[in-house]
């Protein structure tokens, strides 16, 4: 049996308390302190659309996008999020280049999470395929503004993953698939949505220690939301290794 589910990745801190005390005690410029702190700190991270969004999306809602995907036990795990390019989702134009970075790994749910790494189930991810659909407003033609189709052991972050003729582990905590500073391009200006279409190709382990696998093809749609502008996304530069 198959099933998705998502989880919401949201943060929320309440001042009242702390504000009110700070009118108490100090005046109106104390709540302006505070507030003023919080802007700084929230700018250095990427940020969540605050504006309506054209397209629903996760991704551009809480910067962020992560599903589980439950087969036999196993759980998979794609987690999204746009790089400290181009952070601020609500930015996200069709003109320029954006960038995002993915995760890939699997959890074997039989196990606890501090079980011995030899008791776990091993997943091997072979391949990794990703295709990319256009919406617009008016129906026009669709684009493809990000592709990939690779071995995952060539084109992973870490040069030397551990690997066999089934592909590189991806098995938590040993293994993880990942890759970074990914561009999508720039796409027509009525284009108010981009679907992400993810396709891993795994081997996994009949049984903790078994010579046995199983092909599986592990599926998950991401939208993300395209706002509406004549000035093209800003893309600063950043760091080789950064993220």
């Amino acid at each position: 049996m198959t099933r998705t589910r998502s989880r919401l990745s949201t943060a929320a801190a309440s001042l009242t308390g702390l504000v009110a005390a700070a009118v108490l005690l100090s005046g109106c410029s104390a709540i302006g302190d505070l507030t003023s702190s919080d802007e700084k700190s929230a700018s250095a991270s990427p940020s969540p659309s605050a504006s309506a969004t054209p397209y629903p999306s996760q991704f551009t809602r809480d910067g962020t996008f992560q599903s589980h995907i439950d087969i036999n036990g196993m759980d998979y795990v794609y987690t999204l999020y746009p790089t400290k390019s181009t952070p601020r989702t609500n930015e996200w134009y069709p003109k320029g280049n954006k960038y995002f970075s993915f995760t890939f790994q699997a959890y074997d749910l039989n196990r606890k999470i501090r079980d011995p790494f030899a008791s776990k189930r091993k997943v091997y991810l072979s391949r990794i395929q990703v295709d990319s659909d256009t919406v617009t407003y008016d129906g026009g033609k669709t684009q493809h503004p990000y592709e990939l189709d690779a071995e995952a052991k060539t084109i992973t972050f870490d040069p030397e993953p551990l690997s066999t003729k089934y592909g590189m582990l991806i098995t938590s905590p040993k293994g993880a698939f990942e890759l970074r500073n990914q561009k999508i391009k720039p796409t027509s200006k009525d284009t108010k949505g981009i679907d992400l279409h993810f396709t891993a190709t795994v081997w996994v382990q009949d049984s903790p220690g078994s010579t046995g696998f199983t092909k599986k093809v592990i599926k998950q749609k991401v939208p993300i939301a395209i706002f509406q502008s004549d000035k093209p996304t800003q893309a600063q530069k950043i760091p080789v290794d950064a993220n």
